[in-house]
């Protein structure tokens, strides 16, 4: 079998399951049926390999806002001492492996008083890559800026879509590197208005302050900002059909 015979067995599959557990599809708003495909090896075996025998399944369930502030904005920790994926790793993909490495430094943000952890890069501890939960986005001089796929993080398919309806409505957006010390600076001379995640689960997570070596960095007052909630509105109403599907992304399941 191909890989692309795989592929679209999957997603027939996925329509299949979504029409025969539409009831379940939230229908309040900011809401939505959570679908995570998931494969697992099966293979009966002892020993450091890779199986030959896989079971992929699919797991569905309805969820409402992911963190517990909802869309408020969240307090990120800033990780400068553990690492969690490397140049040459397994960062960039969907792996049980990846979540091991973070628990550690997930356990020490929450006793700070933390939502989720902010990972920098392997090497010199100085970029952004991303959040334990999702990628993550910067406005600063009123541009977007994000850090750029490199191995090392996750492809997000809503930091794809972020990217693609910012260019829709003319706001210029950045794939660069960013560090630390461009954040702190710019926070301090206020060009740095706004910061969110993005995520499958998230959607569109605020940020309204990172603590980076025991210190506060507050961002736009700590306030939801304008460019947040216009993509978390806007792509919870694509989603809906409320705004056109100009990309060709909405799929009918029935």
């Amino acid at each position: 079998m191909y890989a692309g015979d795989s592929s679209r067995r999957g997603v027939r599959s996925l329509k299949q399951l979504v029409a025969l557990d539409r009831d379940w599809v939230p229908q309040a708003p900011g809401a939505s049926l959570y679908i995570r495909p998931a494969m697992i090896a099966t293979e009966a075996a002892v020993g450091l390999h890779p199986a030959n025998e896989y079971l992929f399944f699919i797991i569905c369930c309805p969820v409402g806002a992911y963190y517990a502030e909802g869309f408020k904005p969240t307090k990120i920790y800033v990780e400068d001492q553990y690492v969690r994926a490397t140049a040459g790793g397994v960062g960039e993909a969907k792996t049980g492996g990846n979540y091991a490495a973070s628990l550690k430094a997930f356990a020490e943000a929450k006793a700070k008083g933390c939502t989720q952890v902010l990972w920098l890069d392997a090497t010199e501890h100085k970029y952004v890559e991303e959040v334990g939960t999702s990628n993550i986005f910067f406005v600063i001089n009123g541009e977007l800026i994000t850090p750029p796929l490199g191995g090392t993080i996750l492809p997000g398919i809503t930091r794809d879509t972020v990217l693609k309806v910012a260019a829709d409505w003319g706001i210029k957006a950045n794939e660069r590197r960013i560090s630390m010390d461009e954040i702190i600076a710019a926070a301090a001379d206020g060009s740095l208005t706004e910061a969110f995640g993005t995520g499958t689960a998230a959607v569109i997570a605020p940020v309204g302050e990172f603590l980076y070596q025991e210190r506060s960095i507050v961002i736009g007052g700590g306030k939801t900002g304008p460019i947040a909630q216009r993509f978390f509105d806007g792509i919870q109403q694509m989603q809906r059909g409320i705004l056109p599907d100009t990309h060709g992304w909405l799929v009918r399941t029935i």
